[in-house]
This record gives C-alpha cells, structure tokens and sequence, in this order.
C-alpha cells in the first residue's frame, strides 16, 4: 500500500519508482558490507579479552568470507524463483542475528557460529547480485550506471563505517562497536518490507527507460541449485571462466581477505591507533566508489582484458610498496588513494568479459561462481596472513606475496581471447 502511495506521487513529479529500489538496495548494501568490514576492528579486542591468537581468530573470518563466496552463484536463482524481498529479507535477519549473538560469545565455536556460518550466509544472499537482479528487472536505460553505483556500495561499506566502529571500540568496547552496522540491517529490513518490490509490474509500472508494462516472468523450471550447476558444467569447460575465475580469486586473495581483514592489525604494528587505521580504510572506501564507477565507464569504451591488466598490475605493485611508506600519514594517505581507486575496479571489465562470452541469460549465473573464487581467494587470505603474523611476528611477508599474485593475475588476464564467446544451447 505505501510502495503504491509512494509510486503515485513520485510519478507526478516524473521520478520512476525504479531509484527508491536503488536506494533500498544501496542502503542494503553499504549495510551488509559494513558488516563484512567490521571483523577488521575486532581482531586486537578479541585478542586481548579472550587470549585467542590472531590465526583463532582468523578461522571464522575466512569462513565468512568463503560462505559468502559459495552462497553467491545461487543467490540470483534463489531471487528468481522466491523473489528479491523474501530473499534479502532472510539475508539481513540472518546478519542482524549473526552480530548480535557475536556480543555474547565466550568461545571459539561461538565466534565460528555466529560471524563464520550466519554472518556468512546472510550476507552471501546478498552479495553482488543482488544490484545486478535489480538493475536488469528495473532499468533499461541507466543500467550501467546502476551496476557502477550498486557494486561501488558493496566495497565502500565495508570501509566507511570502520572510523566510527573503531572510535566506538576503542572508546566503549568491541561489543558496542557492532551496533552501528546491526542497526543500519534492522532499518534496512523494515524500509525492505515497506517499500521494496520485485517487479515494476506490481506498482503498474514499465521498466525504466521503457513504455510497455512487462509481466512478472514465470517462476523458472527445476530448482535453484540445478540451475546454477548447470551453469557451472557449461563455463568449466571454458579457458575464459578459468581465466576469470583464477584472476577474481587473486582479487578477492588482495582486497577483502587481506586489507579488509588484516590493515588495522598492520598499521597498529607500526604503532598507529586503531581509528587513524579505519580512517585511512574510510578514505580508501571514498576513492574506490570513485575508481569503480569510473571503471564502469571505461569497460564500455577499452579492452576489457587490458584494464584487467593494468588494474592487476597497479594493485600488485602498490602492495609491494606499502611497507617503504614508513606508515607515515603522507605516505599512507598516498596508498589509500591508489589503492582505493582500485579497490574493486576489476568487477565491471570482468562482468563484461563474462557476458560477452557466456550471454545474457548465463552470464549473471557464471559471474556468480567467478564470484565464488573470490572470496574462497578471500577466506585463503584472511586465514593465511593471521598464521604468517603468528609464526613470523610481522604481517610484510603476507601482503607481498599477494603483490606478486596480482602481478601473475595481471600477465593471466590477457589469456583472455579477444571476443571469446561460449555458444550455449
């Protein structure tokens, strides 16, 4: 009844109701991924209260990040067949629920429950399809800069609320630093159910960019999981998904798994506070909505495969350099802009490799098991640089190792023929 209200009256002013679902969609996205980003300011708390080494703790983190990896290729399948809002709805209890267990924890297996498996299945619902579901039901014109806005927020999230959870942490306490990114899940489930929609055709509405009013398809045959799957058997056969797959795991390996996770516990080794850490996070966050939305636009005009290359290899070569900053705030800051504008960068030019070789209709479902190498690069980093900081006293050794893998990711993205395409029955 509200979403029909609400309708009406932007429609007398000429506004589609399709930008109130990429509000809602944003909203949900920069709140779930704030709380993939959160762990990052716990690790030294949990240390010191529990007497847990950083690789213990590590554990659940990875699985988190491998769960929300191995969710994804089946949470556009899951959308079409149960729909958006029931879909995300799940998502976001199951987060809110994760993170609110997380403030009564006392042991391991409560930290692998509660942050490793509902965290990690929440927030694997909605991962980055759930912008590409919304962008392709809503809009036909726009589209691109809808995918651009969506996937930017997933990063940005992850990095804007840190200043704050760290300042909370360090001021209140870890547990209270978990609220922010709970409570913007809660609010973001409620305005969800109020206003979110799964067609335009429930509001008497045309796509975006279009005249005609398109019914609701029917729900697709045979389950989810089948779907998916057969998607999978399609792409493996394939030198390009192998392509893509590997260097999005390399991805995942030098972004998520090891800056998000391990930044603050690195520059707090080099006796920086927590909260000047997150700030440096934060600013990363703002130059990659930057970076990713001007990624967008450049993976419409240039080789896919040479942006590939040069975002890979830039990437590699600034995690290489990190340690000769001195951790001063000029050379950091110099870091964080680089670094920041190339965040996530990748995910445009490899969204369109794998649609120009695998279709419309498959390539939402391939991108999302490319997506899976991801955070299974991820969930590899966030465990392995804990163990390496444990057994050799610094976290230097981790991010040059994930340097010279981009670099190996950078030379691999031009394997890629130009034009690949995959006929699919």
């Amino acid at each position: 009844m509200l979403a029909k209200r609400l309708a009406a009256r932007l429609a007398q002013g000429g506004v589609h109701y399709g930008w109130v679902m990429v509000g809602l969609t944003f909203l949900i996205s920069v709140s779930t991924a704030a709380t993939m980003g959160l762990p990052g300011v716990l690790i030294d708390p949990l240390k010191t209260e529990f007497g847990w080494q950083t690789g213990e703790i590590s554990g659940p983190l990875g699985l988190r990040l491998m769960l929300f990896g191995l969710v994804a290729p089946f949470a556009a399948a899951f959308m079409a067949r149960y729909g958006i809002v029931r879909v995300v709805g799940v998502a976001l209890l199951l987060i809110a629920l994760g993170v609110g267990w997380s403030t009564m924890l006392g042991t391991l297996p409560e930290l692998w429950a509660s942050w490793g498996v509902l965290v990690g299945l929440g927030t694997g619902l909605t991962a980055m399809v759930l912008g590409a579901t919304v962008a392709s039901r809503w809009f036909t014109k726009r589209r691109g800069l809808v995918v651009g806005m969506l996937t930017a927020a997933n990063a940005t999230g992850q990095l804007l609320f840190l200043p704050l959870d760290a300042w909370i942490a360090e001021t209140y306490g870890w547990r209270m630093a978990v609220a922010p990114p709970m409570v913007a899940c809660l609010v973001a489930f409620v305005l969800l159910l109020l206003f979110g929609r799964d067609y335009p055709a429930q509001l008497g509405l045309s796509p975006y960019g279009e005249t005609a009013v398109l019914p609701p398809p029917a729900r697709p045959r045979g389950g989810p999981f089948a779907a998916s799957l057969n998607a999978l058997k399609v792409a493996s056969g394939t030198t390009v998904f192998w392509v893509l797959f590997g260097t999005f795991f390399v991805c995942g390996l030098s972004t998520n798994g090891l800056v998000q996770s391990h930044f603050i516990p690195l520059c707090h080794d080099f006796g920086m506070t927590d909260v000047a850490a997150a700030g440096v996070l934060a600013m990363m966050g703002a130059f990659d909505f930057v970076g990713t939305i001007g990624s967008g636009w450049l993976s419409d005009r240039y080789d896919n495969r040479r942006l590939l290359f040069m975002y890979y290899g830039l990437r590699g070569l600034s995690l290489m350099v990190l340690p000769y900053t001195d951790f001063s705030f000029y050379g950091l800051s110099l870091f964080a802009v680089f670094y920041g504008l190339d965040w996530i960068a990748t995910v445009p030019p490899t969204v369109k490799l794998a649609g120009n070789a695998f279709g419309r209709e498959m390539a939402p479902l391939v991108f999302g098991w490319v997506f899976t190498a991801h955070q299974i690069g991820a969930a590899v980093a966030a465990t392995a640089a804990g163990m390496v900081r444990d057994g050799t006293g610094t976290y230097l050794p981790a991010f040059f190792a994930a340097g010279v893998a981009c670099l190996i990711a950078a030379v691999a993205a031009l394997c890629v023929r130009r034009g690949a395409r995959v006929l699919v029955a």
